[in-house]
């Protein structure tokens, strides 16, 4: 599809070069190929142009082999949000898990692990890592893709995670500036408001930002928040006063700022995609990211949008202009090299065992699982927000795709009795058709992510209880400190953490 004409073609294009659109299928569309050469230098990547491994990789070469200088971008964390391992889950530790290691040196090796694995599948651009401190715990969209609540442990781990993706020629964009973890709401579905005051967020929600600069960050993340008492009029994508006072003039950040999906209710809700283009732009962001499925007419409306604005007074041609150079600069610096890696290499035993030694409440799984060597597993099925999306979870994802040597382990766990249940299954729930309360003796293992945000889940653990059911619940989300809904706490989901658990279930104990 050929853009329309306009008097300002130079402008348009300049336009271009500062979105980064999304699109559907598993091969890229005539159209954007176009694109790529008549003005854009970036796309995203999303979990839903993922077949498998191989189709993954075509898509990255055809990218690549159309512009080889362009920013080519994919939302992979190495954990709960991944996008290269959508389909099995990722072979990586995940934010919170990394932050209860608290070794630096291996969450580094981590950062270059995933810059290794982008670069082979013709990626260069991680939307990664995530810097918000996780100050509230029932924070429904960070949790544990963030490092931990305090912001000196937040901040050198992803400082480490930065000089490992930048190290291994990857570019890191740490998000959500100017930090998401105080939130009670999902900014995908709603503009979540954060009451705390400048000195808070300076304390608080800045320092992760500040160390992934100095670790060398390249570019960074916006946020749809808002912050009230340090600017009411918007969220922070369309703040200048958060983008240019705090972010440029306090803590001194030269590099790209890239906007949160545009298509998120917290961005263009009430307004549309166009007016959000404009608002980012305006208040100092330089790259837009517009979400998933963007079509051809929708780019050229939100360039039409743009242009418009322009005419008005609103933007400033030469700003944009500007911009588009920056963005442009950015791309050849982050071309990725000529042959590229091989992905790395599988976790191995050692590690495995190492994110096992980092659970919570170890010891009294340990002795529990010693006395129901035989217990059910119930899994608890719930949605997850949308930035995690449909990704394979846990021990039942670590079982369906074993990693190398895990074989026994997820073959031990696939021969135990498996109920999967959701918020329409009736109480309490039996096993294999078996009534609860002939579990007693073998108890059940209840397998979940914020159980205790899910009110059927809690209903559900209480009835087996009741019914004399032994319970060992096993939370994989970012855990409450209400007690018996995570007597077994992992902080994270990713298949290694599934197999990390997998390996504790299969421990022989005689």
């Amino acid at each position: 599809m050929t853009a329309p004409e306009r008097s300002d073609a130079a402008l348009r294009r300049d336009i271009r070069a500062c979105l980064m659109p999304g699109f559907s299928g598993f091969s890229a569309p005539d159209w954007l190929l176009e694109m790529l050469h008549v003005g854009l230098v970036s796309v995203c990547v999303y979990g839903g142009n993922v077949r498998d491994a191989e189709q993954l990789r075509r898509l990255g070469a055809e990218l690549r082999a159309a512009a080889p200088g362009a920013l080519i971008a994919i939302d992979e964390e190495g954990g709960e949000v991944t996008r290269l391992h959508y389909l099995e889950g990722a072979p990586y530790p995940g934010a919170a898990v990394l932050g209860r290691i608290d070794d630096p040196a291996y969450t580094e090796e981590i950062g270059a692990r995933v810059a290794r694995d982008i670069l082979a599948s013709g990626f260069n651009l991680a939307l990664a890592p995530v810097a918000d401190v996780n100050s509230n715990p029932d924070n429904p969209v960070i949790g544990t893709r963030s490092f931990g609540p305090d912001p000196a442990l937040a901040g050198r781990h992803v400082a480490a995670w930065v000089r490992g993706l930048e190290g291994g020629g990857a570019v890191a964009c740490p998000k959500h500036f100017p930090g998401h973890g105080d939130t009670a709401q999902d900014s995908h579905l709603a503009l979540p408001v954060v009451d705390a005051s400048p000195e808070t967020v300076s304390e608080r929600d800045l320092p992760p930002f500040r160390d992934a600069f100095a670790a060398g960050a390249r570019s960074v993340m916006s946020s749809h928040i808002l912050l009230p008492r340090i600017d009411p009029s918007g969220p922070a994508t369309f703040s200048g006063t958060i983008l240019r006072e705090i972010l440029r003039e306090r803590l001194g950040f030269t590099g790209i700022v890239v906007s949160d999906a545009l298509d998120m209710q917290g961005a263009s809700g009430g307004i549309g995609i166009p007016e959000a283009a404009v608002r980012a732009l305006a208040a100092g962001c330089e790259l837009l990211c517009l979400g998933t499925d963007t079509t051809p007419e929708q780019l050229f409306a939100i360039e039409d949008h743009v242009l418009a604005a322009v005419a008005d007074g609103r933007l400033e041609a030469d700003a944009i202009r500007e911009t588009a150079d920056r963005v442009r600069v950015l791309a050849i610096d982050a071309a990725p090299p000529y042959r590229l890696p091989d992905p790395p290499a599988a976790p191995g035993a050692d590690e495995i065992a190492r994110v096992a030694a980092s659970f919570d409440g170890l010891d009294t799984a340990r002795t529990w699982l010693a006395a129901h060597p035989e217990a059910a597993v119930i899994r608890v099925d719930a949605a997850a927000n949308m930035a995690v999306g449909a990704a394979p979870w846990g021990p039942f994802a670590a079982a369906a795709h074993p990693l190398p040597g895990t074989e026994a382990a997820a073959d031990a766990f696939a021969r135990r009795s498996h109920l999967a249940v959701d918020s329409a299954a009736p109480l309490p729930w039996s096993v294999d058709g078996l009534d609860p309360r002939r579990l007693d003796a073998r108890g059940a293992l209840v397998i979940g992510r914020d159980l205790h945000r899910r009110s059927f889940a809690r209903a559900g653990v209480d009835a087996l209880r009741a019914a004399g059911v032994p319970v060992l619940t096993v939370e994989t989300g970012w855990p409450s400190a209400e007690p018996g809904y995570a007597d077994l706490a992992t902080f994270g989901s990713s298949s290694l953490v599934g197999a990390a658990l997998l390996d504790l279930f299969a421990e022989d104990r005689s």
